[in-house]
């Protein structure tokens, strides 16, 4: 399970990004993005902050997690279509020239702070 190491290195940056800030509080909430192609799972990776941020500074803090889809965009016919999992062909003219556009995120967007 990847995720766990995941986490790690997610609770290691909270706790750089909140020093660095040279705010003081406890972290209230967590806003990841996690693209729904990205082969991260959601569910461990809450099952892994559960475990692990106990005894640090994001103790007690919600996880909210955002999942885009990613969009399949076809060169031969230019259809766009929402997915969320990788396809080869385009679902509209069959073709295999196409392009994967985002889905595929691990980003930490914001980290709140009790005041």
């Amino acid at each position: 399970m990847h995720e766990l190491s995941i986490v790690q290195a997610l609770l290691e940056q909270i706790e750089t990004e909140v020093t660095k800030s040279g705010e003081s509080g406890s972290v209230q909430s967590v806003d990841l993005v996690i693209g729904r192609l990205s082969g991260v799972h959601v569910d461990s990776i809450r099952f892994a902050f559960e475990m692990l941020s106990p005894e640090t500074i994001a103790a007690g803090a919600e996880l909210r997690i955002e999942e885009p889809s990613a969009t399949i965009a076809c060169r031969a016919c230019r259809h766009q279509e929402p997915v969320d999992e990788l396809i080869m062909n385009c679902p509209a003219c069959g073709s295999g020239d196409v392009v994967i556009q985002g889905g595929q995120e691990l980003i930490l967007q914001s980290i709140e702070l009790e005041q």
